[in-house]
């Protein structure tokens, strides 16, 4: 019996001609289909990380970052904020975020992995103070005078608002819990501010750039408080990216932008809201006496 199926000389043709027209569509589409593809990545958002160094959480002001941000990259951003220092540089070293506005603590501590994108210039230089505060009228004039005190600390990863008095007290071969009586962190400098003012804690440790400001637009607040003493010239709290990122396209977007802001319209109205010059590009040897600080601590404590 012969098995040979013949083939229809009507329908073989009409078959042929149909896989050609879907081949030939599929070859069309696939520019468009790739380019596509390609148009979703081009439009991933930038992850932008924001801890408690940042004065306020207004509407108006993070509404105003992210359009900035959004316009000079071409990119959907994302701002990510969370309540620890902690918390937005592990999300930073675990390459979740793009950049973050963080703290010359961390970043001295992961420098091995972390570069610097752009560092925020305040008064005329990428520099700024801790401040230890008391309540008004106390007239205290070191940190010998607290000793005994309930103290307030901003972050437990905060330079000016827990290392640098962790590091003056190391001098003296002390740990905060063998000086103060007790102490707390209250997780933002404002809140440090707050405290003492308020009388639930004595003293404090807070960024002095944060009580500058607050000086000038809340004056009620930081009158109910007084300078104790103010730190050394520190590098001021940095965006920072990862090291392996240093060259990317995205971090490349990001330092322009910022570098930028303050020869632009909206990114002057921004750095106004944060009574910021602007910002520039530094060497990473701007943090060295943080990190100087960071190993005077660590030794006390092995």
């Amino acid at each position: 019996m012969n098995s040979t199926v013949k083939q229809d000389p009507i329908r073989a043709p009409a078959r042929t001609q149909a896989r050609r027209r879907q081949a030939l569509a599929w070859l069309a589409a696939a520019p468009i289909i790739l380019s596509g593809a390609s148009l979703v990545r081009a439009q991933s958002p930038l992850n932008f990380g924001l801890t408690p160094v940042f004065l306020t959480n207004d509407l108006e002001l993070l509404t105003r970052l992210e359009t900035y941000l959004a316009q000079k990259t071409g990119r959907e951003i994302a701002l990510v904020q969370r309540r620890t220092y902690e918390e937005i540089t592990g999300l930073l070293l675990s390459g979740q975020l793009t950049a973050a506005w963080i703290c010359g603590y961390p970043f001295a501590q992961y420098r091995d992995r972390l570069s610097l994108v752009a560092v925020p210039v305040w008064q005329g230089q990428p520099l700024y103070r801790s401040y230890l505060i008391a309540g008004s009228g106390r007239n205290a004039r070191s940190i010998d005078d607290l000793r005994g005190d309930i103290h307030a600390f901003s972050d437990p990863n905060s330079n000016s608002g827990f290392l640098v008095t962790a590091a003056l007290l190391a001098e003296r071969k002390l740990r905060p819990e063998q000086f103060f009586r007790q102490s707390f962190f209250t997780y933002g400098h404002r809140n440090v501010v707050r405290a003492v003012a308020s009388g639930l804690a004595q003293s404090g440790s807070v960024d002095g750039y944060v009580w500058e400001v607050m000086a000038s637009i809340e004056p009620e607040l930081t009158g109910s408080t007084e300078i104790v003493s103010r730190s050394q010239l520190l590098g001021f709290p940095p965006i920072a990216c990862l090291k392996t990122q240093e060259e990317s396209v995205e971090t490349r977007l990001m330092r322009d932008a910022f570098v930028g802001m303050a020869h632009d319209p909206a990114g002057r109205e921004i750095l106004g809201l944060l009574k910021l010059d602007g910002f520039s590009v530094e060497d990473p040897g701007l943090f060295d006496s943080i990190a100087k600080n960071m190993l005077l601590v660590r030794a006390l404590n092995t």
